[in-house]
């Protein structure tokens, strides 16, 4: 599956298609948490876009900008602030530069075997999988036809996301053209957290930044160094769990308080922007151009423009993505004395959180090496 002649930017409609496979993880995280936590849709669009460019210039390759799912889990479920969620992001960033700048980051991720790093990858997959199909089940017609035509385009014809994304639009506005209507996005603030409470920081750590901190350390920085050296060969080799950790932790010290929900990569970002097509550092600075331009719109037309594709057809986009992310080769090719283990943290993964899965994986490696530790060789 390695991409290795592409040049570094490719500014084309492959390019175009493939930035926006990965909007259906994008999307609806970041439209909840500026409904219903209060931040201002303009500062997240433009943080979101600042940060995609950036990432584009930085690795020159389709490396994704995801919402921290932890947080945005939490702040569409319960009562957050705007100052407790950009103190999260502080704080997370802060810890991620610290990991990043003193090569620990590196250290810790040779610690952490092959196939614990499966089964962490295939769990991953699974529960993005599950997610797809939440949002697909309110619409479930909508649904089918979008992953229909996902589907048939992936196989027999090209710009798959392009065509899913407008198929989705037409019949958005066919069966339900009063779906964004109840949605309401605050418009910009220069300081939108304001100064934190005792409160936000109480929050802020135990609720928001320490949840968050495991999936970001698992899945945005070791699974997507390992899933973009997977999907690119030796044009990865500047996508390493450091300058993972050093550009989510400048991003978030930088425009959390600035009203950025915060944000880091992901694999399953580098699995759906490869899947559809994308191939260049040129796939992420066209949607974070794209972002910017859709924040400096009047508020009436941004509304429609971030609420025009229904959910269902994010869901299908979503499914390639978490398909293609768990169907890992290195899964395939694992070693029969490796499965368990991979099964048990994928497991853990799906129904606890990522450190669960890395500690039961973890234990199982231990277990499985004392009873074949007279085979020779190592989990691929």
């Amino acid at each position: 599956m390695r991409d290795q002649a592409a040049p570094g930017f490719r500014f084309d409609l492959r390019e175009a298609n493939g930035a926006l496979g990965d909007i259906g993880t994008l999307l609806p995280l970041m439209i909840g948490a500026i409904a219903l936590v209060g931040l201002p849709a303009s500062n997240v669009l433009l943080c979101f876009g600042l940060f995609y460019i950036a990432t584009g210039l930085v690795y020159r390759l389709p490396i994704p900008v995801q919402p921290m799912k932890a947080i945005a889990a939490v702040a569409l479920v319960s009562e957050v602030t705007p100052g407790a969620i950009a103190l999260s992001g502080v704080l997370i960033g802060l810890t991620l530069l610290v990991l990043g700048a003193s090569g620990l980051i590196d250290r810790i991720a040779r610690l952490v075997p092959q196939s614990v790093l499966s089964g962490l990858q295939l769990g991953l997959g699974l529960a993005l999988g599950w997610i797809a199909l939440n949002l697909m089940k309110d619409q479930v017609g909508i649904g089918l036809v979008s992953l229909g035509v996902a589907v048939a385009f992936l196989r027999f014809g090209a710009h798959a996301a392009l065509a899913t994304i407008l198929c989705g639009i037409t019949l958005g506005a066919l069966f339900d053209p009063s779906g964004a209507s109840g949605l309401v996005l605050p418009g910009v603030s220069v300081w939108p957290a304001g100064l934190p409470t005792l409160t936000d920081l109480r929050t802020a750590v135990t609720e928001l930044a320490l949840p968050q901190l495991a999936l970001t350390l698992t899945n945005a920085v070791f699974l997507t160094a390992l899933v973009a050296q997977d999907s690119f060969g030796q044009r990865a080799e500047r996508v390493t769990p450091r300058r993972l950790c050093l550009t989510s932790g400048a991003a978030n010290m930088l425009l959390a308080p600035f009203g950025a929900l915060p944000m880091c990569h992901g694999a399953g970002g580098v699995a759906a922007h490869y899947r559809f097509g994308a191939r260049t550092g040129a796939a992420p600075i066209m949607l974070g151009a794209a972002l910017l331009i859709i924040a400096l719109l009047p508020g009436h037309l941004r509304q429609i423009a971030l609420a025009s594709i229904p959910s269902a057809t994010l869901g299908a986009l979503l499914l390639v993505a978490a398909v293609e992310l768990a169907a890992s080769r290195r899964l395939i090719d694992a070693l029969p004395s490796c499965r368990p283990v991979i099964a048990v943290t994928a497991l853990g993964t799906v129904f606890g959180n990522p450190l669960i899965g890395l500690i039961l994986g973890t234990l199982g490696e231990l277990v499985r090496k004392r009873v074949v530790s007279r085979l020779k060789g190592s989990c691929r």
